[in-house]
């Protein structure tokens, strides 16, 4: 009988963690430092995009450039790094044009200006499969926010909406609840899958009041999880509490059922958090000040269970998985 193949939290915790330098943190995080000492710390991270699977074929170049860079900052943001600058590399298949290239690039450009993280090198291949790109953003941070940082007592918090990328991606594909859906409302969810919005307006606010954070990428149920399994914690959840759009309202009011799609399903790059209880004032206020929205959803516990959803009647709600995972 085949040897059973490693899921991603398996393949890094049993194959790469033990390669992995202390500053990494045994990989648990979406980020490491870099140890060169002082007040301040270069925080660096990389995530990489391929084609069918983060971003459509026929997407606009710019777009997808724009996605790129920004998920990477989203990391940024989770940690409390001010973004620096980034590196690129590009594997380009057979059908690639020097036009696609040029639109890529103009996209790419618009958001380096906007965020002041500015392309500091990188590499290009040629590949015979589809268009992957990895990009790795470097910060500076005078506190890094981790994951493990979570206390029992914390309150867990997340900015913006959740859910509205899965459902988005539902929607590029035409499934039967987007055909339901004013257009307004599709156009917003679509909008959320192809460009996150980094959250780089919290930086301060986390690294003045939060205890652990990382952004929402493969899907705020699991990625709870994970920060709770690196903080040794579990969690109790209100999903009443869980902020969604009006789009994604609408759609599942249509069908209830994508509630567990949009709790469970990746592309948000919104930042979930906590916060000591008597910090928890304080982060809300500055991340008012900052006007990013931010709803307090839940309470770290003890213990080591993976986290609780509760529905309006106290009732625990079991998902079939708690997060999008690429294995």
């Amino acid at each position: 009988m085949a040897e059973r193949r490693f899921n991603e939290d398996e393949l890094i915790a049993e194959i790469f963690a033990p390669l992995a330098a202390e500053s990494a943190f045994g990989l648990r995080d979406d980020a490491a430092l870099l140890p060169l000492g002082g007040a301040r710390e270069i925080v660096v991270t990389t995530d990489a995009l391929v084609s069918g699977v983060h971003f459509f074929a026929d997407d606009p170049p710019g777009l997808v450039a724009e996605k790129a860079l920004r998920v990477s900052l989203s990391d940024l943001a989770a940690k409390a790094a001010e973004p620096l600058g980034f590196l690129l590399t590009l594997a380009l298949p057979p059908d690639w044009t020097n036009d696609w290239a040029r639109s890529f690039a103009a996209g790419l450009a618009e958001d380096a200006r906007e965020f002041a993280c500015p392309l500091l090198g990188g590499d290009t291949t040629a590949t015979p499969g589809p268009l992957t790109i990895s990009i790795a953003a470097f910060g500076r941070a005078t506190r890094f926010v981790s994951r493990s940082g979570a206390r029992p007592g914390d309150r867990i918090f997340v900015s913006g909406t959740i859910g509205d990328a899965a459902l988005g991606l539902g929607v590029a594909h035409g499934e039967a609840f987007a055909v339901q859906l004013g257009e307004g409302a599709r156009a917003a969810l679509l909008e959320r899958y192809r460009l996150p919005q980094p959250r780089l307006s919290l930086i301060a606010a986390l690294r003045d009041h939060a205890s652990a954070a990382m952004d929402v990428s493969d899907g705020l149920a699991g990625d709870l999880a994970k920060l709770l399994r690196a903080s040794g914690a579990s969690a109790r959840v209100e999903l009443e509490k869980v902020p969604l759009s009006a789009a994604a309202r609408e759609a599942i009011a249509r069908e209830p059922e994508l509630l567990a799609r949009a709790v469970t399903g990746g592309d948000d790059y919104e930042i979930l958090c906590c916060a000591p209880a008597e910090a928890a004032p304080a982060l809300a206020l500055a991340a008012g000040e900052a006007r990013i929205a931010l709803a307090e959803i839940g309470v770290v516990t003890a213990g080591a269970e993976p986290p609780q959803f509760l529905n309006s009647s106290g009732t625990i709600i079991k998902f079939n998985h708690l997060s999008f995972s690429h294995f």
